[in-house]
């Protein structure tokens, strides 16, 4: 359409890594920090500051050398590249132990996701109420995406039931999936996966730790003092 502005696409690399720069800003903006540097983001962020002022420089914005970022405007860039200037409630499918601590966590209204519904097949779970939200059967999953315009769906099912329920959401009209389920989705083109899979991370800690124990390092006591080295 003449006049609207095409949205440049980003790279999946640097919009993964958005959410750590927002987290960092928001961080120095609450210390009263107004400006800082690519290095100084870089440093903070784990990065090369190359790749921060390649990343800043998808949304369009560019430091002054020798002055670096203004802190509050690089935080409203990233919200608004994140589409976090308006609520996304999700919906959970599964109330077992994750999908009730996922329903109980208050950290994802507080971030702009609200629980906007969560439904389960057990008759045991229909009714209950979790995180203040009352437990509904899986059948009404089109009534909760359509009543609350739902885009987002979290699967917190054990694995067999994973497909089912990824079938089921984007039959709703879900078009991202987080998916905490150890197995892989098929689903059409058009709709976004996210996996969560705690026992890949929990294997990359392990390198870790085997890297440190053939490096002969040990971790530093609580009490600050450095243990022995072999």
């Amino acid at each position: 359409m003449a006049g609207q502005r095409t949205r440049r696409r980003i790279p999946e690399a640097t919009v993964a890594r958005l959410p750590e720069y927002l987290k960092i800003l928001a961080d120095q903006a609450e210390a009263g920090v107004d400006r800082i540097s690519s290095d100084g983001l870089a440093e903070l962020a784990g990065v090369n500051a190359a790749k921060v002022r390649k990343d800043l420089s998808y949304l369009g914005s560019y430091g002054t050398r020798g002055v670096g970022y203004e802190v509050a405007y690089l935080v409203y860039q990233i919200r608004r590249e994140l589409g976090l200037d308006h609520d996304w409630p999700v919906v959970i499918v599964g109330a077992g132990n994750l999908g009730q601590a996922l329903a109980g966590y208050g950290g994802f209204g507080e971030r702009g996701f609200p629980v906007g519904g969560i439904v389960d097949l057990d008759p045991a779970k229909i009714d209950t109420v979790v995180g203040g939200q009352r437990v509904r059967h899986l059948d009404d999953l089109p009534a909760i995406v359509q009543s609350r315009q739902v885009a987002i769906g979290v699967i917190a099912t054990p694995s067999a039931s994973a497909q089912s329920a990824a079938d089921h959401l984007v039959r709703a009209g879900v078009t991202s999936i987080l998916n905490f389920a150890p197995v892989v989705l098929a689903v059409p083109p058009g709709v976004t996966v996210r996996k969560v899979d705690l026992a890949v991370e929990l294997q990359i800690l392990s390198y870790h730790e085997q890297r440190r124990a053939t490096n002969g390092l040990r971790a530093v006591p609580a009490d600050g003092a450095r243990g022995a080295t072999a």
